[in-house]
């Protein structure tokens, strides 16, 4: 598969540190840690659109209620 070049030109020199740093620490090169980074914005902006086009659900009560009455019969079965 051909691939394509890209330059990143003055690119500010803390930034530049960190995105070593990081790379270091996750044992990648900073090319894998840009790539993967900028793949992953596209797919979380992707996600977005997909999200923005879906209808709303109405749920009949808040989400956070939902969600503590599903807390609230977690416990009731762990403390059986």
């Amino acid at each position: 598969m051909p691939m394509a070049n890209l330059q990143v030109k003055n690119v500010p020199e803390p930034l530049h540190r960190k995105i070593r740093a990081a790379a270091r620490r996750r044992g990648r090169t900073v090319r894998d840690l840009v790539l993967e980074a900028v793949q992953h914005e596209i797919e979380r902006e992707d996600f977005r659109a997909r999200l923005a086009r879906r209808s709303s659900v109405e749920l009949g009560h808040p989400a956070a209620r939902a969600l503590e009455d599903v807390r609230a019969e977690r416990d009731v079965r762990v403390l059986r």
